[in-house]
């Protein structure tokens, strides 16, 4: 279950990210309110997470998940440049993560 909550943790971040972005500096309410409920749960499912699971493979695949997918949001979403050297680094990226969950 701890790998549930770590998992939903990491895309909530990526809500939280992108909702950000669209609250341009929290002077809109609604993505402003969005931004800070699912930063609140990602952060307490994360928490859960770190009941059972080590504190450096849940920051990282936590931390990991919320900067590949808002990434990939920036590019698919928000017309985010998509060079060779960001897809090496968010390739880099992925590689960490996976060699996390198989080191854990």
């Amino acid at each position: 279950m701890s790998w549930i909550f770590l998992l939903v943790a990491g895309g909530l971040e990526v809500v939280w990210a992108y909702s950000m972005k669209l609250s341009h500096g929290f002077t809109r309410p609604v993505p402003s309110i969005v931004t800070i409920v699912a930063m609140l749960g990602s952060v307490g499912l994360l928490a859960l997470a770190m009941r059972e699971l080590p504190l450096g493979t849940s920051y990282m695949i936590w931390t990991g998940i919320g900067a590949l997918g808002a990434f990939l949001v920036g590019v698919i979403f928000l017309g985010d440049a998509l060079t060779p050297m960001r897809a090496i680094a968010a390739t880099c990226i992925l590689v960490g993560l996976v060699t996390m969950k198989m080191a854990s």
